[in-house]
């Protein structure tokens, strides 16, 4: 099976995906007349446009052709949405609906997004430039979320806390926040809000969601399918906007008094700076920032899988993933086996318009990335790095395209070795001991995600308690899970998505004590 075919359920779909996804562009979506196709934001349980009447466009980045226009939406816009959450929270009293009627209304979620995985895919392919395999991949992990805080909306439970007074009766119980802002990458424009917005909602929050400004339609989309499902008017809202107007809704919604939490996932920067403005309020907040992911192929490591795993890892969504791997440290004594076979992988990559069957490595998603990730190989190659492969743009393609790249003798003074370029770049350092590798792991103030592989059970004990980062997959490249509790340390954020801990954002500890007992 192909790398980038990541889950059972795409490969499932792929006989019938190959039919619906030859010759995708904008035009046919746009006369294909898509259903979940939408050109407004999302208030109250009304599709509405900005209030200034401003709207901005959405591109392909294949083509950099405008797939369509949405609103773009101000702090004016956001008043309006704010208050909605709030009244619909206290005054419609979804505070006090059933953990019951909430996992239903996720389930019914569930099913019609199950129903239209296609039509979403390619919508998601078509504004993220990522391949259809991926997309269909990704709607399968991010309705996984749907699917899992739908049966965790009945198992937010509390305690009785044994008494230290024979006439007193102890218990804590968890109540929902309040209004929940979410503020979401491109990277993953589904994903990333269900599974915020399920947990969010399982709680029993009401959600303004925030999409990125590139990736907008996938948001609305789900919102479209949310509406279907007989999501109650004010529960869930999207406001979108570009990026003259994201900074002051950011900042809007962490110092609204009537948000209660906030949750980002995008840079370290932003990160921090919400972090900032969320502490006047002493606002509930998760952050999920950036990271800087090493990937550790020990000599005792089985061959195959570490480069199996290296490419799964580092070419998803063509290196544009929060835990992508960044630095790839390698030991002596399988250096140049393991850099043979990455190379021969390497180049056998298909690069093309994701809407097409069998591509693997699709545009950047902007300029601004693209500019970037050169800049990075640049730096690295005038401070006398070597790029082995790749390391170039691919105009034959699209002008958003970059060449899967490996470069190799790397020095502490390059970008490429302190700093994230999310992209499709492979960055090789030559390392001779454990001591050694685990020194420039942990070298960096990122901890989200790491990787090691290694058959020395000793070893792999060891380096999993010794490595600093949030996540760690051991003998495996691919490790996100609607069961696993996704999140990092240092500056790679607080709190925690998915798993049991999800909910945990979106509800507080009461505790209740009954006195005067007899």
């Amino acid at each position: 099976m192909p790398v980038f075919l990541l889950f059972n359920r795409v490969a499932l779909n792929r006989v019938v995906m190959r039919r619906d996804v030859i010759e995708l562009s904008a035009t046919n979506i746009i006369r294909r007349k898509l259903h979940l196709l939408q050109n407004q934001a999302f208030i109250n349980g009304k599709w509405v446009d900005a209030l200034s009447g401003q709207k901005f466009d959405v591109t392909n980045p294949v083509n950099e052709q405008t797939l369509g226009t949405v609103p773009d939406m101000n702090v004016d816009d956001l008043n309006e949405a704010i208050d909605t959450a709030y009244q619909t929270f206290y005054s419609k009293g979804w505070h006090t609906s059933t953990s019951k009627e909430r996992a239903a209304l996720l389930k019914k979620w569930f099913h019609f997004l199950e129903t239209n995985r296609q039509e979403i895919a390619r919508i998601m392919t078509s504004e993220s430039g990522k391949p259809i395999a991926e997309s269909l991949g990704e709607i399968t992990y991010g309705n996984s979320f749907v699917e899992w805080f739908a049966e965790e909306a009945r198992r937010v439970y509390g305690e009785i806390v044994p008494t230290p007074q024979a006439n007193r009766q102890m218990m804590l119980i968890k109540q929902p926040v309040g209004v929940a802002g979410l503020i979401t990458p491109w990277n993953f424009p589904h994903a990333m809000i269900t599974r915020k917005a399920a947990a969010a909602i399982a709680a029993g929050c009401t959600v303004i969601i925030k999409p990125a400004e590139d990736t907008p339609l996938t948001a609305l989309a789900l919102t479209k399918l949310a509406e279907e499902a007989g999501f109650p008017k004010g529960v869930l809202n999207v406001v979108t906007s570009s990026r003259k107007n994201a900074a002051s809704i950011g900042e809007l919604l962490c110092r609204s008094e009537k948000v209660a939490a906030i949750s980002f996932t995008g840079s370290t920067e932003v990160g921090k700076l919400l972090y900032k403005q969320c502490a006047n309020g002493i606002k509930r907040i998760g952050l999920e920032l950036g990271g800087n992911a090493p990937f550790i192929v020990f000599d005792s490591a089985d061959l195959n899988k570490a480069v199996d795993g290296a490419m799964n890892s580092k070419f998803r969504n063509c290196g544009q993933t929060c835990i992508s791997a960044n630095r790839f440290l390698v030991q002596d004594g399988i250096y140049d086996r393991f850099m043979s076979r990455l190379l021969e992988r390497v180049k056998q990559l298909k690069i093309g318009d994701g809407s097409q069957d069998g591509v693997q490595i699709g545009p950047l998603i902007n300029r601004s990335q693209l500019t970037k990730v050169s800049q990075f190989v640049e730096d690295a190659k005038q401070k006398g790095a070597e790029v082995v492969c790749g390391g170039k743009q691919l105009p034959e393609h699209g002008s958003l395209y970059f060449a899967p790249t490996i470069v190799t003798r790397l020095r502490n003074d390059m970008r490429l070795y302190n700093e994230e370029v999310f992209g499709p770049v492979i960055s090789i350092i030559r390392f001779k001991t454990e001591d050694e590798a685990l020194k420039i792991a942990n070298g960096t103030q990122r901890g989200l995600a790491g990787y090691f592989y290694s058959t020395d059970l000793n070893q792999v004990f060891r380096v999993s308690k010794l490595l600093e980062s949030g996540m760690i997959g051991v003998n495996e490249g691919l490790i996100s899970s609607a069961e696993a509790a996704f999140g990092g340390i240092k500056e790679s954020g607080i709190g925690r998505e998915g798993s049991k801990y999800g909910i945990d954002e979106y509800v507080y500890i009461k505790y209740l004590c009954y006195g005067n007992l007899e």
